[in-house]
């Protein structure tokens, strides 16, 4: 778990952080920000049911896992 002096290191980083993203924009010293999230890529096991009038799709909740890829976005954030 996490102890007092560790909880306080990491708040006194992102104060660090934040100051940082409080900086005023300069061109010269762009602020890049980079999030990743990785995804499964999956297929229907059989394919769903077609849609009945009245109904709502049906759809099985098996799947084939066809692997993952992660999806990166970048982004400057000061500009807006």
């Amino acid at each position: 778990m996490y102890s007092a002096k560790s909880s306080a290191e990491f708040v006194a980083q992102m104060e660090d952080v934040l100051e940082t993203y409080a900086l005023p924009y300069d061109p010269e010293i762009p602020l890049i920000c980079m999030d990743e999230q990785p995804i499964q890529l999956l297929e229907d096991a059989r394919p769903p049911e077609p849609i009945k009038p009245g109904q709502v799709r049906q759809e099985d909740y098996e799947y084939v896992r066809k692997g993952s890829c992660s999806v990166f976005l970048f982004t400057e954030p000061l500009v807006g």
